[in-house]
């Protein structure tokens, strides 16, 4: 009796690497070595170079013209048969590469063996994970312009809308809710050009590196990159197929993102609450409780708070898997694909529930009011107003200090202070102090670049669409 071959278990003959041994994988490792669970999303982008790889390849005279096209037609039958659900994925095959080129194989039959020469495995991975972030970023930079463009509509509605701005989470000063969304929007400009700045460093082509140290074959790798649509091909072959600084760029800027969202979601969760009531979430995004028959609960922006975590856990996740690699490719890279795909879809996701839910946000304008004449939040207004008179800045502090040390014993505003009772702090103060402790007086005086004027809000409305275009 001959041996039977264990169940998911490839004998030598049947990996692309098997001469050299002379005995099967372990079923086992093969399981724990395969990447075809999650690494075949990276369909669309394997065949796609390798109808590149192949059209160079008889250009330069490798490959008969009608070589190229058996394999090209090929090719789009294995996707096609992929899209369509037909499409049987083996793990014994390793990945999405050689479950791609053995259907090939299947297909048009020993000229499908043709289409590897002249590449490896090493550049070509590199390369798909480079067209597929490629296209992902294009995908997530419109979201995020989508949410740029809700924060610009909502800061626009509200620019005349008070507010208390907060520092220490303590009253500070009167801001329209116009000019805090806009906080938000310069957040998110930031973020938006990290990511085109990561879009140039992606848009190199590794193609053609091959394992490590080029190829003997002809090859045209600038007629390559043109096909695919890269910047340049690569400089040197040996970083060209370890290099991973591209997935770490990225998820430093995801990480940031979700960071910069995490803020966002912090306030939108105070404010939803019964203690602030500043403003109202749209039902659809948000859930009850199932015994609190009142509740309302913010789960978006919780959701997306928590989720920030996920994505800087990435983040470091790449950067220790590459900290102690020595040069060239390594099995460990294939630990990139995960942390960066899940990455993907992470920040994709958040953006998108951002972008549906923030200009369905309500403002509660006479909360808002209520709450910024609460805390003292024009005494800076009443200090600024004793210099212009000509008193010292510390004098001035001292002044406004006690008249607030006042108004708690007597839980009054300064702005529902008499004058006389102003007056007993300073004979500074006349009548026309009352023009700058109101909300709007507070705002209003605040008319320059980047104020809190309602005036300055829309002309950095108007300045941020037509930047965006």
């Amino acid at each position: 009796m001959t041996d039977q071959k264990k169940p998911d278990q490839a004998t030598t003959s049947e990996k692309p690497w098997g001469g050299r041994f002379s005995e099967p994988t372990d079923a086992f490792v093969e399981r724990f070595t395969a990447s075809v669970g999650f690494d075949q999303r990276l369909y669309h982008h394997d065949i796609t170079g390798s109808i590149a790889h192949a059209t160079m390849l008889a250009e330069v005279g490798v490959l008969t013209v009608e070589e190229r096209d058996s394999i090209i037609d090929g090719l789009n039958g294995v996707k096609a048969d992929i899209e369509a659900g037909r499409f049987d994925w083996s793990v014994s095959l390793e990945d999405v590469h050689m479950n791609i080129e053995a259907q090939l194989t299947n297909r048009i039959g020993i000229t499908g063996k043709k289409l590897h020469t002249g590449r490896s495995r090493n550049d070509q991975v590199a390369t798909d994970i480079r067209l597929y972030l490629r296209d992902e970023i294009d995908v997530i930079a419109e979201e995020l312009r989508r949410l740029q463009l809700g924060l610009l509509d909502l800061a626009a509605r509200e620019a005349d809308t008070i507010m208390p701005g907060f520092t220490h989470l303590q009253t500070a000063q009167p801001v329209t809710f116009g000019h805090h969304l806009l906080a938000w929007y310069e957040m998110l400009v930031r973020d938006a050009e990290r990511l085109q700045d990561c879009r140039k460093r992606v848009n190199v082509m590794p193609l053609g590196a091959a394992a490590l140290a080029g190829t003997t074959y002809p090859i045209d790798r600038a007629m390559t990159a043109r096909l695919l649509g890269f910047d340049r091909p690569s400089e040197n072959s040996l970083d060209s197929v370890s290099d991973r600084d591209f997935a770490i760029e990225f998820c430093s800027f995801a990480a940031l993102l979700m960071t910069h969202m995490s803020r966002f979601s912090e306030e939108l969760v105070l404010w939803a609450s019964a203690q602030f009531d500043f403003i109202d979430l749209p039902d659809r995004f948000c859930t009850g409780s199932s015994i609190m028959p009142q509740k309302k609960n913010p789960d978006v922006p919780e959701l997306v708070r928590g989720k920030t975590g996920r994505v800087t856990g990435h983040l470091m996740s790449l950067l220790m898997l590459m900290k102690s690699q020595p040069l060239a490719y390594n099995k460990d890279n294939q630990e990139d694909k995960e942390p960066l795909f899940d990455t993907v879809d992470t920040i994709k996701g958040c953006l998108k529930a951002y972008a549906d839910m923030v200009p369905a946000i309500r403002a509660k304008a006479d909360n808002m009011r209520v709450a910024a004449k609460r805390g003292f939040s024009t005494a800076t207004d009443l200090a600024d107003y004793l210099v212009k008179k000509g008193m010292p800045f510390r004098d001035a502090h001292e002044v406004v200090g006690k008249a607030v040390a006042f108004g708690v014993a007597e839980e009054r505003d300064l702005s529902d202070m008499t004058i006389d009772e102003l007056k007993r702090f300073s004979d500074t103060i006349n009548d026309d102090v009352f023009d700058v402790l109101t909300l709007e007086g507070s705002v209003q005086a605040r008319d320059h670049l980047g104020g809190t004027a309602p005036a300055q809000v829309r002309a950095a409305v108007a300045r941020a669409r037509t930047s965006l275009g």
